[in-house]
């Protein structure tokens, strides 16, 4: 094991064995619906987010349906239903629901759980993807970073993710200054080395930061001529990338 989450085909594929697995089970075992999770999420990390949206409702359904006392595994079933929501454009609906998840478990487990930053980072991505830039900025610098660094190590993927969600609000924010691209750099100079170290380079994370610092030097150029609205587009992509990689559970 070494303390990675499986990502893209791979993830996938574990998804279809463990739902082929246990699909014989009865909807009352635990393991037929984590299975059903696993297939939803491996669905949505692999750009089929249309084909993820249908088995991801039925798992909320079932997790309801009998084990509606295990409220963190609602939260995580929610969870993932409002990440592909987002992955399919209805940002409006995902923000509803992760907006509540989010308050719900800080009034849980607390600020600085890590289920509690993991639904942070879910919800800072919708407002960055929402063009909510002060919004996302506000609960990454203000709540949801600082909780990580009491929490999480440095080299921690979410506390990562926190800083590239961050990088995004900065960079694709057509208010922002010159001041913030050199913020976004040192932040990202600061992210990339973390990733090459722990994940490697060829590792979707690493190539995505890699290609964003890449573009954002270019941007600080004085010869840069990179329009804001593509830019922008970049910065959707990849954010996008990441909820694709990110999933709260089977990771």
């Amino acid at each position: 094991d070494c303390g990675q989450s499986f990502h893209g085909a791979v993830k996938l594929a574990l998804g279809w064995a463990c739902w082929k697995t246990y699909l014989g089970r009865p909807e009352t075992d635990g393991y037929r619906c984590a299975a059903m999770a696993a297939l939803g999420n491996g669905l949505r990390e692999t750009s089929r987010p249309d084909e993820a949206l249908p088995v991801l409702e039925a798992n909320l359904a079932l997790t309801r349906r009998y084990w509606s006392r295990d409220k963190g595994n609602i939260f995580t079933t929610q969870a993932n239903l409002a990440s592909c929501l987002a992955d399919l454009g209805r940002l409006d609906e995902a923000l509803v629901l992760e907006r509540d998840i989010y308050a719900k478990q800080v009034a849980s487990l607390g600020v600085s759980h890590q289920d509690t930053i993991g639904c942070g980072l879910n919800l800072a991505i919708s407002l960055v993807m929402s063009k909510r830039y002060e919004q996302a900025k506000f609960l990454l610098s203000d709540q949801l970073l600082p909780a990580a660094r009491r929490t999480l190590g440095a080299d921690h993927d979410l506390r990562l993710k926190l800083n590239n969600t961050l990088v995004g609000a900065l960079y694709d924010d057509p208010e922002g200054t010159r001041d913030d691209l050199l913020e976004a750099e040192t932040i990202l100079q600061d992210v990339l080395q973390r990733f090459r170290r722990v994940f490697g380079p060829t590792h979707p994370d690493t190539l995505g930061t890699e290609n964003i610092l890449s573009r954002l030097r270019a941007d600080l150029s004085p010869s840069s001529s990179l329009p804001g609205k593509l830019r922008g587009a970049l910065l959707f992509l990849f954010l996008l990338a990441m909820y694709y990689l990110w999933g709260l559970i089977f990771g």
